[in-house]
């Protein structure tokens, strides 16, 4: 599946000498030599011999990527910090509105019982999702184009600012739309830039658990949200102060992203090879680890380039839906994303604070208990660190998702128990807490990891803003609808219908989601030009049989056949995209 192989070496080191001289790095070939070798056969650099064999120090920097992947160049962490202030920022701002709801729709007079005041405050809560559905996801595609990923991020910055310190000076509910619709637009922008930026600056080992750091850094930005909602609840503006808090971590975002260096990829893409090539030695610890990543790049580069030509936004668009390989992977993207919405996670996340106050919490004590949502969301993410890279993206959805199916289907059979129980308010939060503790290993990080890698290059702005608007939009929709689907079905109600939004979901995933566990960006081409049908055929046949047989009669010494073989792959690849 990689690109570079089967090419003859003295073909590959002509290829080189030709590409050094027409980028402009005449100075480095000796490097990009040795670079070139070991991106055609990773796991042999040690046999790499004659003039291009490598030195001991070389050699050490590349064992180093698999037997302590943890240590990387200082300006790459302060990418990743950078990036998850910026998911920080995200999280933030979503739980502003979950303590405030308690107490705006009053100061705006919309908290009757009527579908019209039920609705707008449901509208109010969603217009930052609204924006990002609408507007922001869909900007990051040309705003990439022209400024680059640091460039809109920083434009996203000012977005997650001034609005957001406007929503807490707001005197209508028009005012407040109007702020949050604005504040959508940043985070769209945000949302659907920061996970690629990290993507193309991480080496593969690591990538996923780098890129899950959004979801990770979310998920405080959501325990720090529900803090501050707790520490300013005896403040007589309290609801203002927990609608403005979130624009403080925007502030660093936007001086940190200036510090960072620009996406190589990003800069590849643009023909500047030459401050591509800088950006890469500072993310990487030795040349020859920049030089084998940035000619692998430039391999799938020019294949993308054959296949897919010069196209403009639109043009791009419409590619997410005609190119078989492109297709797959919009399809994959779309299947986790909107998995995310159909957990239940941001009925929680949206409402949790109004969900403990119906179900027998007073206000002080509905706050407490979405603290206690926000800390075990943040503090559960971290073993997805280890587990999106080791046990992969599909296989934590497949063994989340039906575990988030029972733990919200108990929290809301709990709300059955009599309200003069005291244990009734304690498995609710239980469950609910089991819940989070469930989703935030599996279906927190994965959705923005997966879609921020699994499209080509020519295609990942775009690609991105779908997934991002994919997933904002029915959070929109969700948040929108969620306070009538309380109303009318009830708190059980209401969480036995998410409870089966999971298992659809399962099985959503189970067909339409290949595994991109420890791939390069440029080896997905050929994971994604598997055709569906091959694909859900395989799992019918020869997955589902194997689990059975391994999990159920026990028999462990059952085999599953793998489905992607190096040859068999490009095969299919090339055929697909002459398609």
């Amino acid at each position: 599946m990689n690109p570079l192989k089967g090419i003859p070496r003295d073909q590959l080191m002509r290829d080189v000498e030709a590409f050094c001289q027409e980028k402009g790095l005449q100075d480095h070939v000796e490097t990009f030599r040795k670079g070139a070798l070991v991106a055609q056969n990773p796991a042999d650099f040690d046999e790499i011999d004659g003039p291009e064999a490598l030195s001991d120090e070389e050699k050490n920097r590349l064992r180093d990527e698999v037997v302590h992947k943890w240590r990387m160049p200082w300006r790459l962490y302060l990418t990743i910090i950078t990036c998850s202030v910026g998911a920080a920022v995200q999280g933030w701002d979503q739980t502003g509105s979950n303590g405030a709801s308690l107490f705006f729709p009053k100061v705006y007079g919309i908290d009757g019982k009527s579908n019209h005041d039920v609705l707008l405050v449901g509208v109010i809560n969603a217009s930052p999702y609204i924006g990002c559905a609408l507007i922001g996801c869909w900007l990051s595609d040309p705003f990439n184009n022209w400024i680059g990923r640091r460039g809109t991020i920083f434009l996203a910055s000012h977005f997650c600012i001034w609005p957001v310190i406007g929503s807490a000076f707001s005197h209508n509910y028009t005012q407040q739309i109007a702020n949050r619709l604005l504040m959508g637009i940043g985070m769209g922008l945000k949302a659907a830039t920061v996970p690629i930026f990290a993507a193309e600056n991480a080496p593969a080992s690591v990538r996923g658990a780098l890129v899950m750091s959004w979801q990770m850094w979310t998920a405080f930005g959501i325990f720090l949200g529900t803090a501050v909602n707790v520490a300013v609840y005896n403040s007589p503006i309290n609801w203002r102060l927990m609608l403005g808090a979130p624009f403080i971590p925007a502030v660093p975002l936007l001086v940190l992203i200036f510090l960072c260096p620009e996406s190589p990829r990003w800069l590849m893409k643009k023909d500047r090879y030459a401050q591509a090539w800088k950006s890469l030695t500072i993310l990487r610890f030795h040349p020859v680890q920049a030089a084998r990543d940035m000619y692998l790049i430039h391999a799938q580069l020019a294949i993308e380039n054959d296949v897919i030509g010069n196209s403009n936004y639109v043009t791009r668009f419409v590619e997410l839906f005609t190119i078989p390989r492109v297709r797959r992977a919009t399809y994959a993207a779309f299947t986790v994303m909107i998995a995310q919405q159909m957990c239940g996670i941001n009925i929680i996340a949206f409402y949790s604070s109004y969900l403990f106050e119906d179900a027998g919490f007073t206000q002080y004590q509905a706050l407490l208990a979405s603290l206690g949502f926000g800390a075990v969301n943040w503090l559960f993410a971290f073993p997805a660190f280890w587990t999106i890279d080791t046990f992969g993206r599909r296989s934590l959805l497949l063994f989340t998702f039906p575990n988030m199916f029972w733990t919200l289907l108990a929290a809301g059979l709990s709300t059955l128990i009599p309200a003069s129980n005291p244990a009734r308010i304690a498995l609710v939060a239980f469950f609910v807490y089991l819940f989070a503790a469930f989703y935030s290993p599996g279906e927190g990080p994965v959705p923005f990891a997966y879609s921020a890698e699994v499209f080509p290059l020519s295609h990942r702005e775009v690609g991105m803003g779908f997934s991002v608007a994919t997933c904002l939009g029915w959070a929109a929709v969700l948040s929108i609808t969620f306070p009538l689907i309380l109303q009318e079905l009830g708190t059980v109600g209401a969480f036995g219908l998410y409870a089966g939004f999971n298992v659809a979901a399962f099985f959503m995933i189970f067909f339409l989601v290949p595994e991109t566990k420890q791939r390069t960006l440029e080896e997905l081409d050929y994971v994604f030009a598997v055709p569906t049908s091959k694909f859900v055929n395989y799992q019918v046949t020869k997955v589902a049989p194997w689990w059975f047989k391994r999990n159920i009669l026990f028999q462990r010494k059952a085999q599953c056949v793998e489905l992607y073989q190096d040859d068999a792959g490009l095969r299919i690849a090339k055929q697909d995209a002459k398609r």
